[in-house]
């Protein structure tokens, strides 16, 4: 995975900033009677890692959320006619910077409106296009219980053979990314990758249940 695919999620994240991140948008909240919940934008905002739950780590862009339209299906799902992104309601993202190993990392979130959409469209994009962005030759790796599905990929891609790392999983009506790289060999491993993937899947599963988002790393 080249350091210009984790520039380019920057750059999403970036636009979503620049979009603004206005209030809540309904959802019908079945969290009472054991249904996966469909997250409000101001959850999903909320469900991605902040500077309070990213120790170490120096915050980039803030966490944002957006209604999900034309522009962003385009980058959210960039295969051919945007699929994937049926029924979806909100994306959202939040990078970090890790300077003592000039690590990065971008989270991404596509909040639908039902658990059988997420489910539908979790194939559609590990496959057609999140799975293939830690390099041809990206090895798979567990990811332990973590969320309902989950799957992830690391490689050493780009001129130099940076390390890059891809992790999906999809918690109830949510699917997530968690995409690390570093400029140099070390910078990033699978355990540190698992970390960061767990603390986002377990703030998705708090907001899906009601709660406000608290996991953190090492917490």
């Amino acid at each position: 995975m080249t350091m210009r695919n984790y520039r380019w999620c920057v750059a999403i994240a970036a636009a979503l900033l620049l979009a603004g991140c206005g209030g809540g948008g309904g959802a019908e909240n079945d969290s009472g009677n054991g249904k996966a919940v469909a997250l409000t934008k101001e959850q999903v905002r909320e469900a991605l890692p902040d500077d309070e739950a990213m120790t170490g780590w120096k915050e980039s862009t803030r966490p944002t959320a957006v209604e999900m339209d034309k522009l962003y299906r385009s980058q959210a799902c960039p295969i051919k006619d945007n699929a994937g992104c049926e029924n979806s309601r909100f994306y959202g993202a939040s990078t970090f910077r890790h300077d003592d190993d000039a690590a990065t990392v971008t989270f991404l979130i596509i909040a639908y409106d039902s658990e059988q959409a997420a489910r539908e469209a979790y194939d559609v994009l590990w496959d057609g296009y999140y799975g293939k962005k830690a390099g041809q030759r990206a090895k798979t790796f567990e990811l332990g219980p973590i969320g309902d599905e989950r799957d992830a990929r690391f490689g050493s891609s780009g001129f130099r053979g940076e390390p890059g790392a891809v992790a999906q999983t999809r918690v109830g009506t949510t699917l997530l990314w968690t995409l690390a790289a570093s400029a140099g060999k070390g910078g990033i491993d699978e355990d540190g990758v698992r970390d960061l993937a767990t603390v986002l899947a377990e703030r998705a599963r708090q907001a899906q249940n009601g709660d406000a988002p608290s996991a953190a790393l090492g917490g």
